[in-house]
C-alpha cells in the first residue's frame, strides 16, 4: 500500500512539474521553435527577444490590470453573495445557489459573446473596463464558493453575543465575522487573480484591442511562436515560487512567535 501511494505521488508531481520543466528547457535552446528537441544548442538570446517584445510586455501589463480589476470587483461581490446566501431560507437556498453557480457552467465563449453583445447596447465597445466585467460574472462564483465554505464552520453564537452585548451590525462584521474570514478571502483572492490573469475564452470576445497576454500568445502561435514565450513563462514560475517561498517562511516566523508567546 505505502508502496503504491508512493508511486502515485511520484507520478502525480511528475505529470505537474515535467511540462514545465520542458517549457523551462526549451528557453535555452537555440532552435527558434520552443522545443528541446532536437537541441541546437545552449543560448541566453531568447531573453533579449523578450525584453525587446513590446507587444508582449504591453499585454502582459493589461493582463495584471485586468487582473487587479476583476480582484477588485469580484471579490466584494462574491463575499457580499455568500453573506446573502447565509442568511436566506432553507427553501430558497438551492434555487439561488444554483443560480449564481450558472456562470460557471456556461462555455467563457457564451459569456464574452453575450458581455459583448448587451454592452454594446449602452454604447460601451470591447476593451479592459469590459473584460473585467465580463469575467466577473463566473470568478465571483469561485469566490462565494470559498467564502461559503468557511461560513459553514462559524459558530453563530459569537455573532449573536456582540449583538446582544450592544455591537452594531458593522462592528461585529469587522472585528469577528472579517478576522474569521480572512484566509478564505485571501485565498478567495489569489484563485480570482490566477483565473482572471490566464483566462482566454472570455477575453478573446470583450477585450477589443486591448490585448491580453493570453490572447497575444495564442495570436502568435498562428504568426510564429518564438521561445521568448519560454522565457516569459520561466520569469513567471521564479516570481511565484519566490512569493511563494516568502510567504511560507513568513507563516512559520508568525507560528513560531505565537507560540513563544504561549
Amino acid at each position: 500500500m505505502a508502496l503504491g501511494l508512493r508511486f502515485y505521488v511520484v507520478v502525480f508531481f511528475a505529470y505537474l512539474f515535467l511540462p514545465l520543466l520542458v517549457m523551462a528547457a526549451a528557453t535555452f535552446n537555440d532552435s527558434r521553435f520552443p522545443t528541446v528537441t532536437p537541441w541546437d544548442g545552449t543560448t541566453l538570446k531568447w531573453f533579449g527577444e523578450l525584453a525587446a517584445d513590446s507587444g508582449m510586455w504591453q499585454a502582459l501589463a493589461n493582463s495584471a490590470i485586468v487582473a487587479v480589476g476583476v480582484l477588485c470587483l469580484a471579490v466584494p461581490i462574491g463575499i457580499a453573495t455568500a453573506l446573502f446566501l447565509n442568511t436566506v431560507s432553507s427553501r430558497a437556498k438551492p434555487f439561488l445557489y444554483a443560480l449564481i453557480l450558472s456562470p460557471l457552467l456556461t462555455p467563457g465563449v457564451i459569456i464574452g459573446i453575450s458581455t459583448l453583445i448587451f454592452w454594446r447596447q449602452l454604447g460601451v465597445s470591447g476593451g479592459i473596463f469590459l473584460t473585467v466585467l465580463g469575467q466577473s460574472t463566473f470568478i465571483a462564483a469561485y469566490v462565494m464558493l470559498m467564502v461559503t465554505a468557511r461560513l459553514q464552520r462559524f459558530d453563530r453564537t459569537m455573532e449573536l453575543a456582540a449583538l446582544d452585548l450592544g455591537a452594531t451590525q458593522w462592528q461585529m462584521f469587522r472585528r469577528i465575522l472579517l478576522p474569521y474570514l480572512k484566509p478564505a478571502i485571501l485565498s478567495a483572492g489569489v484563485i480570482a487573480f490566477l483565473q482572471s490573469f490566464e483566462n482566454y475564452n472570455t477575453s478573446l470576445f470583450v477585450v477589443g484591442y486591448d490585448t491580453t497576454l493570453t490572447v497575444y500568445i495564442a495570436s502568435k502561435v498562428r504568426t510564429g511562436l518564438t521561445p521568448a514565450v519560454n522565457a516569459l513563462g520561466l520569469i513567471l514560475i521564479l516570481v511565484t515560487v519566490l512569493l511563494a517561498v516568502a510567504y511560507e517562511v513568513k507563516r512559520r516566523r508568525e507560528a513560531a512567535g505565537s507560540m513563544k508567546g504561549v
